[in-house]
């Protein structure tokens, strides 16, 4: 198995070329019971997909069990690799409105920003 971690601004990306046959990743990523194995229902907010492309995308969301109980998405993307295996591409994005304005502040800012009177 060969894996490529990308990181995004608001989430991370990975890619993982697997040898079992795409119909049996699709399965591991859409049936509850083989899901729940490596993603517990508890951090699904809704234990329903967003979104799904038979055999090939899903999405759901997730929310944080903790203060400040983050919301995000995680989509799979399962398409047939040259050896007859799958690639496996996870992309999970944090969606929560309060963290997407913390994300444009700069990385040497360790104080909050601050209001000039007129």
């Amino acid at each position: 198995m060969n894996d490529g971690t990308k990181e995004q601004d608001s989430g991370v990306e990975l890619e993982f070329d697997l040898g079992d046959p795409p119909q049996k990743v699709w399965r591991a990523v859409t049936v509850p019971e083989l899901r729940e194995r490596w993603l517990p229902k508890e951090a699904l907010a809704d234990p329903d997909a967003i979104t799904v492309t038979p055999g090939q995308e899903v999405r759901y969301r997730l929310r944080d069990d903790t203060p400040p109980f983050l919301e995000s998405t995680v989509t799979f993307t399962v398409t047939p690799n040259a050896t007859g295996g799958t690639c496996l591409r996870i992309v999970h994005e944090l969606t929560n409105a309060r963290f997407l304005g913390m994300t444009k502040a700069p990385a040497n800012s360790n104080s909050p920003p601050l209001v000039l009177a007129a």
